[in-house]
């Protein structure tokens, strides 16, 4: 059988090599001069490959459409990717949080054994060119019209042109653009795992500054949360950046409304700068510090507790005068400070643009996709995988894991 898959990212790859394992003749076009483009800057060059645990941990971080995907996560799980590189010679090691990297740390590794596995598949790779035209025949694929204005023949096409996000990679959203003409809907895109925008004086003044083992809630100005996570965060002349930044910009990109809810201020940021301290712990521990400098001004009081960066950002709101003894600091200004720790806000106006997402949220409506085959069920021949679809995920592999698996499906079939 003659197959065609389009692009080649990490899905494209896994679906050539799969599809040419079960004995196709397989084609990869690629629109750029070389492959996984993507794969090689994901997890800042190391390659968070996948995570590791269960299908519990995987549902709990797929923002939208889990249920599509326990088919094809079935058939080529986490244990199967980890086990399929390992295999290649690319040796792995699990980090905080259960990612898993390459032993080398280097994404390149992992490119370099998939398009040695397709060297040796003969699968035929065309590199430069795009396509311009699908051609069916009685609502099956038969052929593709490439940009050089060759035609190619072909039994089933796979579109697995990514997303929006890095168009400098070559994802810039051409898949969209076929399934529309295929007749699949578009579910609204937007940038994912992004970082959020703040006109607030505060993140150019904490400009750089990175903060660890913090909690950020996303919340409605009336208090309502939309998501809460614990880990390492990041301030930037634009607003917030870092890991629990990132997971938090796929749930809000999701609230109904929410370009409207950003320009009249009514979401909030709030950080925990420390989460393992309840009030009344946390006022103790000032409690000691204060002891401690007793006769210091209040803005030499904070070196224990707080980064220097920090510091003369919590005195200005705290309304504390900073060279006010601490020994004279009252009750109620403690605990005005206590509460400023337990809830810094932030305003988000808005989210970075497409070109620094990590990944697209929103693509192709999973409703008309066979979630076992990744066949299209508008016109035969047709499979989709990666991140075109409607699929995505936080931080921490899950999105790669993504990738692999419908990858994987669409090859299979």
């Amino acid at each position: 059988m003659r197959v065609i898959v389009i692009g080649g990212g990490a899905a494209g790859m896994i679906a050539a090599i799969t599809s040419s394992n079960e004995g196709n003749d397989v084609t990869l076009i690629e629109k750029t001069s070389s492959l996984g483009n993507k794969i090689k800057i994901t997890g800042k060059g190391r390659c968070n490959l996948t995570f590791d645990g269960d299908i519990e941990d995987f549902k709990n971080n797929i923002v939208k459409n889990f249920k599509f995907m326990y088919s094809s996560f079935n058939a080529f799980s986490n244990v199967d990717v980890v086990n399929y590189f390992n295999k290649l010679g690319v040796k792995t090691k699990i980090e905080r949080g259960g990612r898993v990297f390459p032993v080398s740390d280097d994404a390149n590794e992992v490119v370099k054994v998939l398009k040695d596995e397709l060297n040796k598949n003969h699968v035929n790779i065309i590199y430069n060119v795009s396509v311009d035209n699908f051609i069916l025949d009685n609502n099956k694929i038969k052929a593709l019209k490439l940009s050089n204005n060759k035609i190619i023949e072909c039994d089933k096409c796979i579109i697995a042109t990514g997303g929006k996000s890095y168009p400098k990679t070559g994802s810039s959203g051409d898949g969209y653009m076929y399934a529309k003409k295929l007749g699949h809907k578009i579910v609204d895109l937007k940038p994912g795992l992004v970082p959020l925008r703040s006109n607030d004086s505060i993140c150019k003044l904490l400009q750089g500054l990175s903060l660890k083992n913090v909690t950020l809630s996303l919340k409605y100005k009336g208090g309502k949360e939309i998501y809460k996570e614990f880990g390492e965060m990041m301030f930037s002349h634009f607003g917030i950046t870092g890991p629990i930044v990132l997971s938090a910009s796929s749930k809000l990109n999701r609230v109904e409304n929410v370009d409207n809810l950003m320009q009249n201020s009514d979401i909030i940021a709030s950080i925990d700068l420390k989460p393992a301290l309840d009030d009344d712990t946390l006022d103790k521990r000032i409690c000691r510090d204060f002891e401690k400098y007793t006769n210091k001004e209040f803005k030499n009081s904070l070196d224990d507790l707080l980064p220097k960066k920090l510091i003369p950002v919590i005195i200005e709101l705290s309304g504390i005068d900073e060279n006010k003894k601490v020994n004279q600091i009252t009750k109620e200004e403690r605990k005005r400070l206590v509460k400023l720790l337990k809830n810094l806000q932030i305003t988000i106006t808005g989210f970075m643009p497409f070109d620094i997402a990590v990944i697209t949220s929103g693509g192709v409506d999973v409703k008309d996709i066979n979630p076992k085959t990744m066949e299209s069920k508008i016109v035969k021949g047709i499979y989709f995988a990666g991140e075109i679809l409607d699929v995505d995920a936080y931080t921490g592999g899950f999105n790669l894991q993504i990738a692999f698996s419908t990858g994987y499906a669409a090859g299979k079939n």
